[in-house]
């Protein structure tokens, strides 16, 4: 099984050549066209002297050409590392050392750093993708199911990304148990994302699962904002948004919000991080869109508990999606009631080989079939799952256990926050106390301390933040996540 002939060859042998893949603002390509420039890809990379298992990293913006490097690269029996394309110089030293890639595909706008890094590493080429050979044909490599297709990097919010070794099973698994089954999606959907393609939540929701049925994404390379969005909206007038929460706040807050025309979507999904009621509330009343908050990994690709269309509970990641079991246990390993908080299990036909020259995590983590993902979580009696922050986040304050996720969630009921992040810092006697960074829509004067009032009202009194600092910006991962272990060090 190769997914690049399951999700794109498989199209064109279908009758579905002419049909639209790809909606960009430079023009629409069919799956056909799809298929024409990533078999040139394919060929470019083996000049190249790729050979099949090998890894290729892919460093470009959103557009066609990231799509047929992906296809291209799977096509020949390769393996993809997606990459930001605007990392440092150091970060993509880092990636070159860690991968072993033999390739980097690069855009020429960010192609110096790229190449800096290359001095003393495996890496044979970095090919700034401009002139690709004409040959058009190229066969699927003969992949096996379990073979490495793409290295996705644990979201994590300190130290080095690992990577996540994914099989071709895995994609095509998920993609038709919540792509298909869960979203719905249809031949006849155009779907749009705020996260880019490199980043695994994007690569399924607006590549994979539309390309599964003949549907179209829409790709833009330019950074992702409000208005950014409403304008991709009007103009290609999607039927499935994929959103984070970060956005879904910029959104609601937006001047223009009141203004805008959803009535092409159907539905908008929201992962990467906790998604507060009050926070769905706003869209509801703003898009009236339903929102689907979910909860998805990299080790076992993308999500595995969902709300469904028509069925969402405000607050929860909603229920298991079909083909995954989920089961919540104490440190134990043993199964807790309803209402008690525990330590998420997983498992299911996405869960990965395994971490990357990471073999003890590998071990922690993946046990038998069954992936311990690290995350807290709360089932009730009807099957929803509430999600309760990661274990390697909770604070200890006062001999008690704090999440996070509370604190942060009712800073947001606040007007004036637009972002916030709570994290645990030490005081000057040694003790975890709770500090809140908070991202504000207007600053006043007396706001930090207006602020600590509005949480000791609202929360037990070792909840409420020692102290709120307020930033222009939050400090972001490589994958967007706030970078937590930096809000340590301010």
């Amino acid at each position: 099984m190769n997914i690049a002939d399951w999700l794109l060859d498989a199209r064109v042998r279908e009758g579905r050549g002419d049909r639209p893949a790809l909606l960009t603002d430079r023009g629409t390509l069919t799956y056909r066209d799809v298929q024409g420039l990533a078999n040139r890809f394919g060929h470019l990379l083996r000049e190249a002297g790729v050979e099949p298992e090998q890894r290729v990293i892919i460093a470009l913006p959103d557009g066609p050409e990231f799509v047929a490097a992906l296809f291209g690269t799977l096509k020949i029996g390769a393996v993809v590392v997606m990459v930001n394309p605007q990392l440092s110089a150091d970060a993509i030293a880092y990636f070159y050392g860690y991968t072993r890639a033999t390739v980097a595909l690069v855009h020429r706008d960010t192609a110096a750093p790229f190449s800096q890094a290359q001095a003393g590493t495996r890496l044979k080429h970095v090919i700034v993708v401009e002139q690709l050979p004409d040959r058009a044909e190229l066969e699927a490599f003969p992949s096996h199911r379990d073979d490495a297709a793409i290295w996705l990097f644990s979201g994590g919010t300190t130290g080095r990304p690992k990577a996540v070794v994914q099989s071709h099973a895995s994609f095509a698994n998920t993609t038709i148990c919540y792509g298909q089954q869960v979203l719905g999606v249809t031949e006849r959907d155009i779907t749009l994302a705020v996260p880019k393609l490199f980043f695994g939540y994007a690569t399924g929701s607006n590549l994979f699962f539309p390309f599964s049925v003949g549907a179209a994404a829409v790709l833009f390379p330019e950074r992702c904002t409000a208005e950014v969005l409403f304008e991709k909206i009007a103009r290609f007038r999607p039927t499935i948004l994929v959103n984070v929460p970060t956005m879904v706040n910029q959104m609601v807050a937006h001047p223009d919000a009141g203004r805008q025309d959803f009535s092409s979507i159907r539905l908008a999904t929201s992962a990467g991080e906790a998604l507060p009621v009050e926070l769905y509330e706003r869209w509801r009343k703003t898009f009236g869109v339903e929102l689907l908050d979910g909860l998805g990994t990299a080790e076992m690709w993308h999500i595995f508990i969902s709300n469904r269309p028509g069925a969402v509970k405000p607050g929860t990641l909603g229920t298991v999606v079909p083909g995954f079991e989920v089961t919540v246990c104490d440190d134990d390993g043993k199964d807790v009631a309803d209402d008690i908080v525990g330590m998420l299990w997983v498992r299911g036909n996405s869960r990965a080989i395994g971490y990357w020259q990471q073999m003890e995590r590998t071990q922690a983590a993946f046990r038998g079939e069954w992936y311990v993902s690290g995350d807290l979580v709360r089932r009730d009696r009807d099957g929803y799952f509430t999600y309760c922050g990661r274990a390697d986040e909770l604070l200890k304050v006062g001999g008690k256990w704090l999440a996070p996720q509370e604190v942060e969630s009712c800073l947001l009921q606040h007007p004036l926050v637009k972002e916030v992040a709570v994290v645990g810092i030490e005081d000057a006697s040694g003790l975890i106390k709770p500090y809140a960074f908070v991202v504000a829509a207007e600053r006043r004067p007396g706001l930090a301390e207006e602020l600590q009032v509005f949480a000791r009202e609202r929360l037990e009194a070792y909840k409420a933040p020692r102290a709120v600092h307020l930033l222009d910006v939050l400090p972001r991962t490589h994958l967007g996540k706030v970078d937590r272990g930096k809000l340590r060090l301010q």
